[in-house]
């Protein structure tokens, strides 16, 4: 049965060293509160382009804390594209990464940042296989 996980998070940046003019690299922390309680450490790989609104970046981000009271840490495969301003964005659990009481955990981080704060939602199942 999937269930729902609502929340906020906050983000701190930090530019990573990287050969390459056209290519960013950043190691960005979370602090998660909500139904899912914990931290987050990611590292981000981004490319801009001369035209205005058009963009990548694709992350890993390992997140450790506590999801409706199951303890655990897991990772989300972040993969989010701006073609001249409009937005695709897909994070979704990485299958089997799951440990401790979240282990089969799968699932859909959606990451809504319209307003001041990153809000999320969590569409995720765990299942034993």
């Amino acid at each position: 049965m999937t269930r729902r996980a609502l929340g906020h998070f906050t983000t701190v940046f930090e530019a990573l060293p990287i050969d390459d003019d056209t290519l960013g690299r950043m190691r960005i922390d979370k602090t998660i509160e909500g139904d899912l309680i914990g931290t987050g450490r990611a590292e981000m790989l981004s490319v801009g382009t001369p035209i205005d609104g058009s963009a990548g970046y694709v992350a890993l981000d390992r997140i450790t804390g506590t999801l409706h009271g199951r303890a655990g840490s897991f990772v989300l495969q972040h993969y989010g594209l701006m073609d001249r301003g409009a937005a695709t964005l897909i994070c979704q659990v990485v299958p089997d990464s799951g440990t401790d009481e979240l282990t089969g955990l799968t699932g859909t981080f959606r990451i809504d940042n319209d307003s001041e704060e990153h809000r999320y939602t969590f569409d995720y199942d765990i299942t034993v296989r």
